[in-house]
């Protein structure tokens, strides 16, 4: 397998909009308490805009009217007008949101709350919290399925992915993953729940008709370190041929083909890759790089990264915004 090398001014940057139509990248940053906003012609950063503390997990409204912001340290969701940047209002969100899902109604947040062993369901119309639900220790990953009925809470320390009836906020099933399960997306029309585990070195496959195991995608890099090879974050094409899968410290992104679970190649990027988003034409893929603070651009076509974008300290979570 191939490795491919390859605050007054502040503030006011924060009021000013940009033009429109103009495709944008959002990512929080979590050491500035910011989001840093990427022009996707420009391949730049236009705005700069401040939340609450720690900011991670990131995402915006089906109409990208609204974009909902998890400050941890704040222990709140926020709740942001994208247009302005200015912040709404806050929602209940449960001790230190992590990561968490908009409901396909965009009527509920589901909130993996990592200290608190909870996953908290949000109203985002009255504001209030519907549930909360016990779940395994350190939760943080979040995933629904395309119908809403299922979603999935990943809990770090207990190793598991939980399966939660959305309708009756029930876990009806636990299935075990490698260590330190991070991120969670269901495929092929909800058919298929991926799971990737930090520390195991894995992504796990399930069935989602009877949650069993179909199959396990193992990495291993030329010259790194298998303790280093950590997947976290990771992005499908609209097909769901291939998928992008961010390996933290070893600063590489894995490309898989999704029907054989084999690595088709790797992508070295900044240094620890947490999380992808892609361009709304799906040209270009946006890796946010912990450790170096930067953005890497890859152009998905050709696999390989042509620019690196500077942005704050810590960068975390990625969203997009056509």
């Amino acid at each position: 397998m191939k490795t491919r090398t390859g605050l007054a001014a502040f503030l006011m940057m924060t009021a000013l909009p940009l033009a429109a139509g103009a495709g944008e990248i959002w990512v929080t940053n979590e050491k500035d308490d910011t989001i840093s906003v990427i022009d996707i012609d420009k391949l730049e950063v236009v705005r700069t805009i401040k939340t609450g503390e720690r900011p991670r997990g990131i995402t915006f409204s089906s109409d990208h009217s609204r974009v909902y912001i998890c400050a941890s340290d704040s222990d709140t969701v926020q709740v942001m007008d994208p247009a302005t940047g200015q912040v709404l209002h806050d929602l209940p969100s449960g001790e230190d949101p992590e990561q968490f899902v908009l409901s396909p109604d965009d009527r509920h947040l589901w909130i993996a709350n990592e200290d608190n062993a909870v996953t908290t369901v949000v109203d985002v119309e009255t504001r209030q919290v519907v549930a909360q639900i016990d779940v395994g220790i350190e939760p943080e990953g979040m995933a629904i399925s395309p119908d809403g009925k299922i979603a999935i809470t990943t809990s770090e320390t207990t190793n598991m992915a939980h399966w939660i009836d959305t309708a009756t906020h029930k876990v009806f099933a636990n299935t075990l993953v490698d260590s330190r399960p991070r991120h969670a997306e269901f495929t092929k029309g909800g058919s298929e729940l991926w799971v990737s585990s930090e520390i195991g070195g894995t992504v796990t496959v399930f069935n989602t008709a009877d949650q069993s195991e179909k199959g396990k995608i193992r990495f291993a890099i030329k010259g790194v370190n298998p303790d280093l090879i950590q997947p976290v974050g990771f992005e499908f094409t609209p097909d769901e041929k291939t998928a992008f899968v961010a390996l933290g410290p070893s600063n590489h992104v894995a490309v898989v083909n999704a029907e054989t679970l084999e690595v088709e190649s790797y992508i070295l990027v900044g240094r620890r890759v947490w999380h992808l988003a892609f361009s709304p034409d799906h040209s270009k893929l946006f890796t946010t790089n912990g450790v170096s603070g930067d953005v890497t651009v890859i152009d998905v076509a050709t696999r390989e990264p042509v620019k690196s974008i500077k942005v704050g300290r810590f960068p975390w979570g990625a969203a997009t915004r056509p």
